[in-house]
């Protein structure tokens, strides 16, 4: 799953994937991953999860953007 968190990172630094981005926006920007993944990705490792590697920072519901972003 590394590599599709560094595609999502790729993706919004290459201007392909706007912030703030929904599941829905990533399997446009990134496509070729399992359905159920875009859905799980952002979630599992959104910031405060207390379970696994914190990438995103939840901007609203289904919404959000990279940790380290601007």
């Amino acid at each position: 799953m590394k590599e599709f968190g560094s595609a999502i990172y790729a993706a919004v630094r290459s201007g392909k994937l706007a912030e703030p981005f929904n599941a829905a926006m990533v399997k446009i920007a990134c496509p070729g991953w399992a359905e159920r993944t875009y859905y799980r990705f952002l979630s599992k490792h959104a910031k405060g999860n207390g379970k696994t590697t914190e990438l995103f920072i939840r901007v609203g519901p289904g919404f959000y953007k990279l940790k380290n972003s601007n």
